[in-house]
């Protein structure tokens, strides 16, 4: 499905011609097929917010609807990994492009080349549903990496197997209440806007010991709980912030540099591989994953960064991990919407 462009302003271009399309989808914008969503639907008429700088777009372009969400994609390879705002995956194009990232570029965020060994942890014939493990992969030294039936499927493990596989390759088939058979792949996606379901919300009871002892005493926090930094600029939020990721009792980090300095990014990228986990005595980065949307970076994509970082600490939550989201910061996301 295909439309043309009749306005371009900024980030945001209208399209017509869109008559099959659905809000939220992802669609391809231009010769370059630059990422855009859109955000409204108005009879044919589409307006697309574009993930990428815009200039040289220009009325009679063509638009194609992908007809999915904006998703990312979630399994092994996800730790130590470095991000844009829509999950692209930054040492990967550096290695293509170079230091520049060309517009429409598109590099899937999990490699489809690396093969995980991958370690059953059910039998076939076992009932299972959304959620439960039926494997495991040792990700990292650090994190062992639980691969889940995907959210919505319930039935039984037809067949199972123990082996080295990428992440589209099937490693388990499930035969679900109608008969139908589904093939199960250590990689599924979910739509960065739905929130990854739950049974029980737990209300936080824990604390978190973030290793400073003045946030311990002064402003304890929960495992669970939510805290903000505010201050002026130049106060030490960004500094308190990488701390906090260093230091913090939690299993899993996921870093979203939301809108802030490049050099800010940089320290983090420098400095975590290099300092290690006082519980495992492995480097930071092997539990951490960086989403790096910079300042001078598209503000489009900045919007979507908390989304994509929220959707990937849900998923380690799914797994039973202590997850700490850091998103510095939170007033350049607010400029950003």
């Amino acid at each position: 499905m295909s439309g043309k462009i009749v306005k371009v302003s900024g980030p945001l271009v209208v399209a017509a011609g869109l008559s099959d399309a659905n809000m939220a989808d992802v669609v391809r914008v231009g010769e370059q097929k630059l990422i855009g969503e859109i955000l409204n639907m108005n009879g044919d008429s589409a307006s697309i917010q574009v993930y990428e700088e815009t200039s040289g777009l220009g009325p009679g372009a063509v638009v194609e609807t992908t007809g999915a969400p904006l998703s990312v994609e979630l399994g092994p390879g996800l730790i130590e990994n470095i991000y844009d705002g829509i999950q692209r995956p930054l040492e990967e194009i550096m290695k293509i492009a170079g230091a520049t990232i060309r517009r429409g570029m598109q590099v899937p965020a999990l490699s489809r080349e690396k093969k995980w060994d991958f370690t059953p942890a059910v039998e076939a014939g076992a009932a299972v549903s959304g959620g439960d493990v039926i494997g495991t992969v040792q990700e990292t030294a650090v994190v062992l990496h639980k691969i889940m039936v995907p959210v919505g499927l319930k039935g039984t493990i037809e067949s199972i197997q123990a082996g080295s596989f990428t992440v589209l390759d099937t490693v388990a088939v499930l035969r679900d209440e109608n008969g139908d058979r589904h093939e199960l792949t250590m990689m599924q996606k979910w739509p960065v806007r739905v929130g990854r379901p739950y049974k029980h919300k737990y209300p936080p009871t824990a604390p978190l010991c973030s290793g400073q002892r003045i946030i311990d005493t002064m402003f304890p926090i929960a495992k669970g709980g939510t805290a903000a930094v505010p201050g002026p600029f130049g106060s030490g939020k960004t500094v308190v912030q990488h701390q906090l990721a260093k230091w913090a009792d939690v299993d899993i980090v996921i870093y979203i540099g939301c809108g802030e300095r490049g050099n800010e990014m940089t320290d983090v990228l420098r400095e975590f591989p290099e300092l290690k986990d006082p519980r495992t005595g492995e480097s930071l980065m092997k539990r951490t994953v960086l989403i790096a949307n910079t300042s001078d970076m598209p503000v489009a994509a900045r919007e979507a960064s908390i989304y994509t970082g929220i959707t990937i600490a849900e998923y380690f939550r799914d797994m039973g991990y202590d997850v700490a989201v850091i998103a510095d910061s939170t007033s350049r996301w607010a400029e950003a919407l």
